[in-house]
């Protein structure tokens, strides 16, 4: 990985900050952005031209901040790169062989047989492994084309020309503490100038937050609804592996209050990853995801896999849930959403690899075009065009009312209507109406109306804490930087969350980053140990005034995934 302040690349000096100039600049190195920078420089070569292009990625490495289940369909990545099975890419280790759906009450569970779900249901052809070693593969292909990729660098700021188009991006400067005084080592950030800027941040990404309601992005589509995924990776008994099978669960331990399930994946080297999601539309404040994970381990199907097997590692992360009638507008003068912050998760499958990574390939396309005809600065209206006659859009079409169907009707109800829909839109009969999403943040119940959750004490050998899985996930921050998560009023948790919703951050967080303390002697306070935060985004989407606004930390923070 390159260093943009030691490549001996020549810099600008722009006041106390540099600056860079690039064809295009990507933010984020996830699947998307990854996808994009290789396509973009596939294109370069084909028409024997030069172009530049730069990937900046918060994490102090490449896939240091990816989590997913994951269970991934390699359409995109045949396309992308045809030879990546032969190729020495780690997806190719372990492919899906068996595929199961259970249903799951307390003690029981019920297998829902294929024949009764969509043929794109059962997985066929699909491959479970690591999406952070696939995006650290991914890396090496790009920078094996001439991609400079800037690990430990956040985006922090968006850059604007005159015209009020987008210029680039600042990254966060360096060394800053807690009280805004600069520190010994302080180094201010980098400008990185480009003809077009690609935003693949991932979920509820930082600077998107700032571009949607600028550019009125999402003026005519649905809020984006999310789910939060906490996840678990685990060495078990050799005779109770199976590479390649998959499972999948709904039902217990969620009520009516609350909807998501289960996942389990057999993977390579005797492991199995297995994660919980409950989506944040939940009505309960009681509701722990963290413990609904904990939880749902102790049913006798999922403990006897685990039984006897050792926990390695621990990390959550949101979902956008939203799907088709979520997507924003995907373009805008000089740059372009792509991946998992404009959302094309497929959520019955529970896959949205493929399709982010097609968004930054068609975006890719449409930026090549722009350069190669002397043009900048403009809408790639070839993206959106593209977005919009593409398989992606349809795939997302077909199962863009399962999520409101089982919000609205319940688990039992709502997924059967699901069902039926998905089979009709599967055979090209279209249902003439798309239904509607609701603001995550605006769901909750007041706590004296709802029922407190029986959770389990943990034993530390099935079920465990939060402050003992943060530490499995390698979380670190300089503690002597600003806060990066930031309260609008801080009146608001003490005054307006607690009576009403007993602040419900003390439980929708999963690393204990939020705490309420001094109240049993009448004397209430909110901390905030942001040094705990693993960068879920949790916060920011399900604070009911949305109180909470997350930034990039300084770069290089947050969780060390090594294998998630």
């Amino acid at each position: 990985m390159n260093d943009p302040r030691r490549d001996g690349r020549k810099v600008i000096a722009v006041s106390e900050r540099e600056s860079m100039p690039y064809d295009v600049v990507i933010v984020g190195a996830g699947p998307a952005g990854l996808s994009a920078a290789i396509r973009l420089k596939q294109l370069a070569n084909e028409a024997g031209s030069e172009l530049s292009v730069c990937v900046l990625e918060k994490g102090s490495e490449v896939g240091a901040h990816i989590l997913s289940g994951a269970v991934i369909d390699p359409k995109s990545l045949d396309e992308l790169l045809p030879d990546w099975r032969d190729q020495g890419c780690p997806l190719a280790e372990v492919p899906v062989n068996d595929n199961q759906h259970w249903v799951l009450t307390k003690k029981k569970k019920f297998s829902v047989p294929h024949i009764i779900t969509p043929g794109f249901m059962h997985n066929k052809g699909t491959y479970t492994g690591s999406l952070g070693n696939l995006c650290r593969w991914l890396a090496e292909q790009a920078e094996g084309l001439g991609v400079e990729i800037f690990p430990g660098f956040p985006a922090a700021e968006i850059l604007y020309n005159d015209d009020g188009s987008v210029k680039g991006v600042a990254t966060g400067d360096m060394g800053v503490a807690r009280d805004g005084s600069h520190k010994p080592d302080y180094a201010p950030g980098l400008e990185l100038h480009a003809k077009y800027t690609f935003f693949a941040e991932g979920v509820r990404g930082h600077l998107t937050k700032i571009l949607k309601p600028q550019f009125a992005l999402d003026a005519e589509c649905e809020p984006q609804v999310y789910g939060i995924g906490v996840k678990e990776l685990w060495d078990i008994e050799p005779a109770k592996h199976a590479p390649g099978r998959v499972i999948h669960t709904q039902g217990w331990p969620l009520d009516e209050n609350a909807n998501g399930g289960g996942f389990l994946y057999h993977q390579a080297n005797g492991q199995v990853a297995l994660g919980f999601v409950t989506w944040l539309n939940y009505r309960n404040p009681h509701i722990s995801p963290f413990q609904e994970m904990q939880k749902w381990k102790m049913h006798p199907a999922i403990a006897e896999i685990l039984k006897g097997g050792k926990r390695v590692s621990y990390g959550a992360r949101a979902i956008s849930d939203g799907g088709w009638q979520s997507v924003p507008k995907l373009t805008f003068p000089g740059g372009a959403l792509i991946g998992d912050t404009a959302g094309f998760l497929n959520v019955p499958r529970i896959k949205g690899t493929h399709t982010a990574m097609k968004s930054g390939m068609m975006a890719a396309e449409a930026a090549f075009a722009a350069v190669a005809a002397g043009r900048e600065g403009d809408v790639l209206t070839a993206y959106q065009d593209a977005y919009d006659e593409s398989w992606v859009k349809k795939e997302l079409g077909v199962v863009r009312n399962v999520l409101p169907l089982v919000e609205k009707f319940g688990d039992l109800a709502g997924t059967m209507l699901a069902g039926m829909t998905m089979w009709l839109e599967n055979f090209g009969i279209r249902v003439p109406f798309t239904m509607k999403h609701h603001p995550d943040n605006t769901t909750l119940y007041r706590a004296d109306q709802m029922p407190k959750p029986d959770y389990p004490k943990p034993d530390g050998v099935l079920t465990f804490d939060r402050l003992s899985s943060v530490f499995l996930s390698n979380t670190n921050h300089e503690e002597d930087q600003p806060i990066h998560l930031q309260l609008k009023d801080p009146s608001i948790p003490i005054e307006y969350n607690l009576p009403l919703y007993d602040e419900p951050a003390q439980r929708y967080c999963p690393a204990g980053v939020y705490e309420v303390v001094g109240q049993d002697e009448g004397d209430p306070k909110f901390v905030i140990n942001a040094q705990n935060c693993v960068h879920c985004k949790t916060c920011d989407i399900k604070d009911p005034t949305q109180n909470i606004n997350w930034v990039t930390p300084e770069g290089g923070g947050g969780p060390n995934y090594p294998n998630m």
